[in-house]
């Protein structure tokens, strides 16, 4: 056996490694490779694009990409040899990205205008239709009236029927989203947003980006809003955004071969389905860059602004509203704010951040419950809590309609005809208080027991429609607290001659506090809601000149003038745009406030409590630990590793049906445990099914991970290579793997704090960690390993006992189920009396008749029941 000391023993350090891995190692292979390498290239990621709940190794991702330039530079070498003409390629190679991009925001663009005109018409047609044209909603069929809408019709003049109609709509709605999601695509149903952030991370969910999941999240997205159930269409704007740009990038090479370059794409088409949902492209920008994530370049941000650019414009260009707006609830507001208004701003600050924090614990319960019992009964529970909202909720003025016109009629001012059903009347005012305040109560139980069911389904409009109504009737009640006192000292600051107290910003306050305390977001919350005022006016004038710029510079052309005078920028005056800023400083205390609250109970929003809900591998970047240990409290000493020679191929196939792990460490020998290298399970297996394509492989083959000419010419190996020599006991045959190894694994020591190795997962991304003492294998630590020892830890230290939660749940299931039956029997003895009610009066007919003997009849009917009772109760 060879002996320790004739392999160097010391080995690089993690920031040497990572350099080696990324550049020398493929610079080498690169060197050596021909056309079947390369093919055999090709085949392992065709492979690896199907291996469904795996991570990405980031690292050797790079690794991969540096190599694929390489050849392709090599592939392009007449090119290269001309000098205009490798300007024209490099153009074209750089151009390419932002040609998909603007592909992709068109189509998002154009997806989100016939959602909005589709959801708008289902919401409608539930209260009645348009006798002129019966596909326009009523916006489009009252265009224009002024006293009353003659041409818009309720169902009938009855008013329980139009009570039942909108019931029936309602339930045929939500049935309709449930069975396409069950039928044919799962993964529609939902938010996206957890699931989209670990996609992000380099968790890998097949069908979840597909083009089944786009089909059917634009389906049944408008019939679940048009259903009433209280969810939005802003998160699953995210979902399908990012379905559309997997599903056009897989047409180009360039992304189809490279994860890394994938993920750039679907991080700025989720900042593009936010710019939609809200019409805020910035503002979408900013959330993909807060909340969505994990790797965000200064590249990247680039073409997500450009994405979120070209979606907007196309949006407003479609103009679906027919108002010149994005989204139905945009407002305008020209009045300041007063000092003493402060304190009722803490006031709705404090609501968000604990209605956040109240939403997303009981909300957790009850995915905790449908998880357990109602997971075989989903479009059942989908229709039946579509019927149970539309019978509360049709009562209440500000619960019947939908919810972006909700949140349309709560934001305006009372000044400009803007009123609803009285709501800036003085005399109806404490009427619109407790029909506000009951909205908010019942749309907050909605809210925990809708989101989470098997439809489309967002939260962030419920949430914010939860605070437009908190927030109006907090408005409502100072605007009459100063006109009961309006010479107190208290509202010193306000003007003569001028409203002082404005409603409206009251409930978009409430908005804002709602949306941050949910999702746990701040900055992209602030711009979110100031591109909502109408601020996009300015906005895509000025982003036009900044994004071509930086268009032309990826393109190797000059760029453009930028206009230098600080008042004229992308041919807009500043004045309007700097005059709005001065609005939003009560926005920003608002949502101070709601973070300080919502930090209080934990950093984690509602998408990252489900992430951890789902058990997905996700390291979040929001939470900072200590735990003052070592990594090797940590590692997986129980290991399987392969030696470097002589292992039989029948004992390696055992290893691989008998084991889940995604790849296997190279020792010298099992007893030493001197670390050669590492190999993932795709290409030790594709290395031995290419094998036995090629020839028979007797089980007793010997396999070598690192052959004598390897060590001297590393990488130098097309495939699988075998050599046959011949024994006394017959022919023997060797198969080489040294063409599949990885030489330079990414390995840490010992005693490195855990902590390091979090964030080396959290920042380099590579799928497995080797741990190595002076040149021996110690151990090998993942993500899950690391995601183990925390919940272990922050069990320990914040012990719960869910006997009581799940005595609960079990009590909640047995009532619903003696309800089921109660009602069950209740409809079988309906069904059996209309039995016996049927026979009687047909013999009573017969008998008016003459027709044959009554008395016979008389008898049959009184068998007739007997029978069927005996029967039901067999």
């Amino acid at each position: 056996m060879t002996s320790p000391h004739q392999r160097p023993l010391l080995r690089p350090s993690v920031s040497s490694r990572l350099s080696i891995a990324i550049s020398t190692r493929s610079a080498e292979a690169g060197e050596a490779r021909h056309e079947d390498g390369e093919q055999i290239d090709e085949e392992i990621e065709e492979i690896r694009r199907y291996e469904d709940f795996t991570t990405i190794d980031w690292v050797q991702d790079a690794a991969r990409a540096q190599l694929q330039r390489r050849v392709q530079k090599r592939k392009e070498g007449y090119y290269v040899r001309t000098n205009w003409r490798r300007k024209l390629w490099l153009s074209y190679d750089a151009g390419q990205a932002w040609i998909v991009i603007s592909l992709i925001g068109a189509c998002i663009g154009l997806n989100a205008s016939f959602l909005n005109i589709v959801t708008e018409w289902l919401s409608d047609i539930k209260l009645g239709h348009c006798t002129t044209a019966f596909y326009l909603n009523e916006n489009f069929c009252c265009w224009g009236a002024e006293d009353g809408c003659p041409e818009w019709k309720t169902w009938s003049t009855v008013w329980p029927v139009n009570y039942l109609l909108y019931i029936l709509f309602s339930i045929l709605f939500a049935y309709t989203s449930a069975i396409l999601v069950k039928s044919f695509a799962p993964y529609a149903a939902g938010s996206g947003i957890s699931e989209i952030k670990c996609i992000l991370a380099g968790f890998v969910m097949k069908g979840f980006l597909g083009g089944w999941t786009l089909l059917i999240k634009s389906i049944g997205l408008p019939l679940a809003i048009a259903s009433g159930l209280s969810v939005g269409k802003e998160g699953p704007s995210v979902h399908y955004a990012v379905c559309t740009g997997n599903v056009i990038s897989r047409f180009f090479e360039k992304y189809r071969k490279n994860a890394a370059k994938t993920r750039e794409i679907l991080s700025a088409c989720a900042a593009a389905g936010v710019a939609v949902a809200f019409g805020s492209p910035i503002g979408g920008v900013l959330f993909s860059l807060e909340e969505m994530s994990s790797n965000f370049p200064l590249k990247t941000m680039w073409r997500s602004y450009f994405c979120a650019l070209v979606a907007t414009a196309v949006l407003a260009a479609m103009n679906p509203f027919r108002t010149g707006q994005l989204v139905m609830f945009q407002v305008t507001y020209d009045r300041d704010w007063h000092f003493f208004e402060i304190v009722f701003f803490i006031i709705i600050g404090i609501f968000g951040g604990l209605y956040g924090e109240f939403v997303i614990k009981w909300n957790l319960r009850a995915q905790s419950f449908r998880k357990k019992y109602l997971k075989q009964w989903a479009i059942a529970e989908a229709t039946f809590l579509a019927g149970i909202t539309a019978v509360i909720c049709y009562s209440n003025m500000f619960l019947r309609i939908d919810m972006t016109e909700s949140m349309e009629i709560l934001f305006h001012e009372c000044e400009g005809g803007h009123d609803y059903n009285g709501l800036c009347e003085t005399s109806r005012r404490w009427h619109m208080v407790t029909s506000l305040t009951i909205a908010t109560v019942i749309r907050v139980f909605l809210v925990i027991i809708s989101y989470g069911c098997k439809v489309p389904a967002g939260i962030f409009v419920p949430s914010m429609a939860i605070g437009a109504s908190f927030g109006r009737t907090v408005g409502i009640l100072v605007q009459a607290l100063h006109e009961a006192a309006p010479n107190s000292k208290f509202f010193a600051g306000c003007e003569p001659d001028i409203p002082c107290i404005t409603p409206g910003t009251y409930a978009f306050l409430g908005a804002a506090a709602a949306l941050s305390g949910i999702m746990h977001i701040t900055v992209s919350v602030v711009v979110i809601m100031f591109e909502l005022t109408g601020a996009l006016t300015y906005i895509l004038p000025t982003m036009r000149p900044a994004s071509m710029s930086v268009f032309r510079k990826d393109c190797y052309c000059i760029p453009p003038k930028i206009d230098s005078e600080p008042q004229n920028f992308g041919g807009m005056q500043q004045q309007p745009f700097l005059k709005k800023l001065r609005h939003y400083e009560y926005e920003l205390i608002v949502v101070g406030v709601t973070k300080a609250v919502s930090d209080r109970f934990g950093k984690a929003g509602i998408a990252d409590r489900m992430i951890w809900f789902n058990g997905f591998p996700f390291l979040d970047n929001k939470e900072d630990h200590s735990f003052g240990v070592p990594v090797s409290h940590v590692m997986n000493q129980e290991l399987i590793v392969l030696p470097s020679a002589g292992m039989a191929i029948r004992e390696v196939e055992t290893i691989l049906e008998s084991t889940e792990f995604q790849g296997f460490p190279i020792v010298q020998d099992r007893n030493s445990k001197l670390l050669i290298g590492y190999i993932n399970r795709t290409e030790l297996k594709y290395g031995i099914d290419r094998a036995k394509r090629e020839r028979t492989i007797p089980p007793t083959s010997r396999c070598y991970f690192l052959s004598p000419e390897q060590t001297q010419t590393p990488a130098s190996s097309i495939g699988v290579t075998t050599a046959t020599t011949t024994t006394t006991g017959g022919v023997s045959l060797s198969l080489d793997f040294a063409r599949f190894i990885d030489p330079t694994p990414l390995t840490v020591h010992p005693r490195l704090p855990l902590e390091t190795v979090m964030e080396i997962f959290k920042k380099v991304g590579p799928r497995v960690v080797l741990v190595e003492h002076r040149g021996k294998l110690s151990g090998v630590v993942t993500r899950k390993d690391v995601l183990k020892f925390q919940f272990k830890v922050e069990n320990r230290e914040n012990p719960r006992d869910d006997s009581a939660e799940v005595e609960r749940e079990e009590r909640l299931w047995g009532i619903m189920v003696r309800v089921a039956v109660w009602l069950r029997g209740r409809l079988l003895r309906l069904r059996l009396r209309r039995r016996r009610e049927a026979p009687l009066q047909q013999q009573v007919l017969a008998g008016e008749r003459g027709d044959g003997d009554t008395q016979d009849g008389v008898l049959d009917v009184e068998s007739s029941p007997m029978d069927l009772e005996l029967n039901e109760r067999r």
